[in-house]
Formats: structure tokens, sequence, C-alpha cells
């Protein structure tokens, strides 16, 4: 059965319908988003909790990083494979059970272990919810939808912090992972009942469980090395170890893809200048998002002054303005297209990565909101449309690993962020004393990533104009402009 046999033969939604599958993936979106971002403010409460040791409570963020960003790939893969929304399923099923299990958990080791599983189903909801919209919505509404779900996002990210802290100050650490649990059951029944089944890949397709792997070690080494390259050294014999195992990994990878008949990854995809000029923007465009926010603490708070929550909420600007913005220009793509979109948001995110970069000592602290809600601007024009047009340049039995290959940008972009401002700060701020070094390294970070967000002005504008016209389901979807 060819692709353009099993679209014709899937359900067709309702014309409504649309509406509330946007919902439904909208509050596993919304949750996925409020969990990765209100872990952190608990940490000290953990580690007070267990009298662990920080290098021990740091691996209850980085493992579920480490653990969704080598999965990604695979849960997409496995969705065109078998049908999403049963994968989909799946993946909420793991998460709620993995939130009890961290909520219950009577050790460090035991939650790192179980936020291992959480994560599991988080990376399913990750790969999963961008093709289950793609499929749903057509090509008119895509960018609509897909600024919709990134409101839900950024509003999740903004409630995560204070909501953390709410929780935890009233009850207990552990309140932060059983708030998971009623709000995954409601996901799930909404998708339950409102995604409509989808039809699975041919039946004689197999998962390539030797690409899959070869990715998910070369992967998480990456992201491993560089996420403990500056507490481990740069040039540790660990670090250079994880470096070259990965990249042996990783060509391993690209190797085996080459040569079998039904690829995890269909390197075809790349041939298309859309998909590889969106894919290599989105990594640039969260490189920069996370050296920002990665830094601004640091001069919030050691150079400034502010306490947690002073910063917190000052910081808060940003994903306000880009919850605003991004379906705003997720509806203008559908009209003009997503290049000069994507173009201008890059172009904005460099003017205000370039104003950060000026904030010194003295500066007026609203200058800090200004600035951010410019980032927010930036990131929230950018961020539908490129999303728009790399699942829109998939064909549609590949929509689950377009969606891995945009969650994994995500994913790569925001701990090459994290390790750029790490590397750029700590070697500048070493050769100033005092508080100039903090000031010194702030700068050169932040025009380091000004520097990556006009490389992400052109990849956005030379990606070309998409089909002007439907095409069959086995060849490209139509993407916007």
């Amino acid at each position: 059965m060819n692709a353009d046999q099993r679209t014709r033969q899937e359900p067709a939604p309702a014309a409504n319908a649309k509406w509330l599958v946007l919902v439904a993936v909208g509050v596993g979106t919304f949750m996925s988003a409020l969990d990765s971002s209100v872990v952190n403010i608990v940490l000290p409460q953990v580690n007070a909790s267990f009298g662990s040791s920080i290098t021990s409570i740091e691996w209850v963020v980085t493992v579920y990083l480490l653990v969704v960003s080598g999965l990604l790939l695979s849960f997409g893969r496995l969705g065109d494979l078998r049908g999403h929304k049963s994968v989909y399923l799946l993946g909420f099923g793991i998460f709620v059970a993995g939130s009890a299990l961290c909520g219950l958990a009577p050790s460090v080791g035991a939650l790192v272990a179980f936020r291992g599983l959480q994560a599991i189903g988080a990376a399913i909801l990750f790969a999963n919810g961008p093709a289950i919209l793609t499929r749903n919505f057509p090509p008119a509404q895509r960018g609509q939808a897909l600024g919709l779900q990134a409101t839900m996002t950024y509003l999740g990210l903004t409630v995560g912090p204070s909501l953390g802290g709410w929780l935890a100050s009233q009850f207990s650490w552990r309140a932060v992972f059983y708030i998971n649990v009623p709000i995954g059951l409601l996901a799930l029944a909404l998708c339950i009942r409102f995604i409509p089944r989808d039809l699975p890949s041919r039946s004689d397709e197999r998962f390539d469980l030797a690409g899959a792997t070869t990715f998910m070690l070369g992967l998480v080494g990456l992201m491993l090395a560089l996420n403990q390259g500056s507490s481990w050294g740069w040039n540790s014999p660990a670090v250079i170890g994880l470096l070259l195992a990965s990249a042996l990994m990783l060509v391993l990878f690209v190797n085996i893809e080459r040569r079998v008949r039904d690829p995890m990854l269909d390197l075809g995809l790349f041939r298309h200048r859309i998909f590889t000029a969106a894919t290599v923007s989105a990594v640039l465009n969260y490189v920069c998002l996370y050296t920002m926010i990665f830094l601004l603490p640091f001069y919030l708070e050691d150079g400034r002054g502010l306490n947690t929550a002073q910063a917190g909420l000052l910081m808060t600007a940003e994903p306000l303005v880009m919850a605003v913005v991004a379906p705003i220009s997720g509806t203008l793509s559908d009209r003009i297209g997503s290049r000069l979109l994507s173009t201008l948001g890059m172009a904005i995110l460099a003017g205000g990565l370039f104003y950060l970069s000026h904030l010194g000592p003295v500066s007026p602290l609203y200058m800090v909101p200004l600035a951010l809600g410019i980032v927010g601007l930036g990131i929230g024009i950018f961020i539908a449309p490129n999303t728009s047009a790399l699942m829109g340049s998939a064909p549609r039995h590949r929509q689950g690993v377009a969606a891995g290959v945009l969650a994994t940008a995500r994913n790569v972009g925001m701990v090459l962020g994290v390790g750029l401002a790490g590397a750029v700060f700590t070697t500048i701020r070493a050769n100033h004393a005092g508080e100039a070094g903090l000031y010194a390294g702030f700068q050169a970070s932040l025009l380091a990533a000004t520097a990556l967000a006009c490389v992400g002005i052109v990849t956005s504008f030379v990606r070309g104009k998409g089909p002007a016209r439907p095409q069959p389901a086995d060849q490209m979807l139509p993407a916007t402009k």
C-alpha cells in the first residue's frame, strides 16, 4: 500500500474537530513545558530533603535532558510506523506514571531513575504532537495551529517557576510532580476522545534499531560532554573521550541510514532546502535563546543584587511577549509564507540580543524587560512560521520524523547555547578582576549570540519558496513560502 492510498483511507476529521485536536495536544504541550520549567525552582528543597550533594542533584535535570534528546527521533519514527495517536497516548501514560513515581521517590537515586522514566514519556509527546497537528489541520491553517501550540509552550514556561514555588512553599517539592497527574489524566482523556485515529505506515516497514541505537549513543554522548564540560573541564579526558565517541557513533549512524531499506531518519529530507534551512535556523534560534536564559540570572542577581523572585519577574517579559506574538505570526505565515517572517524574527532577535549586551552596572532596570520584550518579539515572530515550513516540507508518512528533528534541534540548541555561554562567560570573567569580569563575560557572550542570530537571518532567508499548491501525500506536503 503506498502513501497516497494510506492517506485516502485515513478517517477525515469533521470541520470543527481540528480545534478539539488542538485543545487536546495543547494541554499536553502546556503540561510538558510546565514540567520542564518547574523542577529547577525546587532543586534546593530536594537537595535539603535528601541531604545529597549538588553533583547528585544536578542529575535530576541532566538525566531528563539526555533521555529526551536521545529518544526524540526514535519515537517520531515509531509514530510514523504505528500511528501517532496510539504512540502519543502511550507517552501520556508513561509521563503520568513517571510523575507520580517522582513524587513518591524515597532517595535521590530513585528520583533520577523516575525522572528518566518521565523523560521517556516526554520524548514521545514532543516527537508526535506537531505531527498530529500537521495531519489534522489543512496547510492554510497549519501556521496558526502551530503558533497556538507555541503559545501553550510559552504559557507553561511562564507559569512554571511561580507555580512551582507556590506549590513547594504550601506543600512540598513533591507537589511539583504530583500536579502533573491530574493535568496529564485530563489531557489523556481529551486525546482519547478528540484525536482521530491515524493509520500506521505500510506493514512491511521495519523499525531501524541499529540507527536508533547509534543515534541515541552519539547524541547523548555529545550533549553530556557539552552539559558537563564547564564542571569537568573542557580539556579533561572524560569530555574529550565523550566527544570523540559521539562523533564516531554519529558517523556510523549516517552510514547505517544510507544503507538500510527503512532508515529511522530519511536523509533525503535534508535534500530539500526548506527542511534543511528551517532545521539549521531552529538550532540557531534556540542557541541564542538559551545563551540569554543562562546568562541573565548572573547579571540580575550577582551583578545587580536582585533576589530570585525579582529576577524571575523581570524575565517573564520574554515568554509573555512570545505567547502573544506566536499565534499571530503563525496565522500571518499561512497567508504570506514563512520566509519573510522567519527572517524578520531572527533580525529582531539579533537586535534584542545586541541591546542586552550593552546592559551594565548602572543601566536602568526597565531596560531589562524592554530588551527581553524585543527578544520575545523576534522569537515569537520566528518560531511558528519556521515550524510550519519544516513540518510542511516533510512527506506525510515522515511527519513523526520531522517532529523529532524539530524537537532534537530545540534540545541541541539549548545545550549548545548553555555550553557557549558558559565557555565564553567563564573564560572572559577569569581574565578580569571583580565585577568587571561579570559584565565583560556577559557582554562577550551575548555578542557571540548576536553573531549567531545574524547567521540565522541568512539561513532563514536562503530557504527559498515552498510549492504553491498541494502535492500528493507521497510527495512533499505544501510548505509555506
